[in-house]
């Protein structure tokens, strides 16, 4: 299972991320992501580029709570370039934009709303989705399993599992402990974000040090 680590806190990508980046560089991530919130674009590219230069995989996940808003960042994520794009919920108009750039989306399943977002609906609801957005050429989806409010977190992560077959499935939204983490595993997802656990310090409570808080996050997942 990949571990995705994202430039943020609290939904929002940190404002010292070109930094963080830089410090980080010694453990050799290869999942690096940030948010369409939280800096101007032209330093989302800076911070894009950086990522990339490490050899990591770069993602941008979009949290904006308007349609149109939304959209404006998946332009974003075309126009910076990064590898893949995560959330929002129109996948067609989505996937018409990034048509041809050889980026892979991975929308959110189930109702999503607010900022930090909350997730609605049940495993029905998500399997349903999970289904719609493969169809539509989708690379996966961004399941929100444990900002869920109607439902137990891992009903639906086996719920989208079950439905997207082999599709991927990325956890995303406070994975915040190394049981969290083991319990994805033997649902099957595939990937899973961490942000704010780690810039916190609540993922290693006894921990000080960012390197510190990520190196127990690799060591769970192994």
């Amino acid at each position: 299972m990949d571990f995705i680590f994202m430039l943020t806190r609290d939904d929002q990508t940190v404002e010292d991320a070109l930094d963080v980046v830089d410090a980080i560089r010694p453990l050799g991530l290869r999942h690096i992501g940030f948010k369409d919130i939280g800096l101007p674009a032209e330093v989302l590219a800076r911070l894009n580029r950086s990522i990339k230069a490490q050899g990591a995989i770069s993602y941008l996940e979009v949290v904006a709570t308007t349609p149109e808003a939304c959209l404006r960042s998946v332009r974003v994520g075309l126009e910076i370039g990064v590898d893949r794009l995560l959330g929002g919920t129109d996948a067609d108009a989505a996937l018409r934009i990034l048509a041809g750039s050889g980026i892979d989306y991975y929308p959110f399943p189930g109702f999503p709303h607010g900022h930090p977002t909350v997730l609605g609906g049940g495993p029905e609801d998500v399997a349903a989705h999970c289904e719609a957005f493969v169809a539509k050429g989708c690379a996966g989806v961004d399941l929100l399993a444990y900002r869920a409010s109607e439902a137990e977190p891992l009903d639906l992560v086996q719920a989208a599992r079950r439905a997207l077959r082999g599709s991927t499935l990325i956890v995303a939204g406070s994975v915040d402990q190394p049981a969290r983490i083991a319990a994805l595993a033997a649902a099957g997802a595939d990937a899973f974000t961490i942000g704010s656990a780690v810039f916190n310090g609540t993922f290693s409570r006894r921990k000080g040090n960012l390197l510190s808080q990520l190196r127990d996050v690799i060591a769970a997942c192994a």
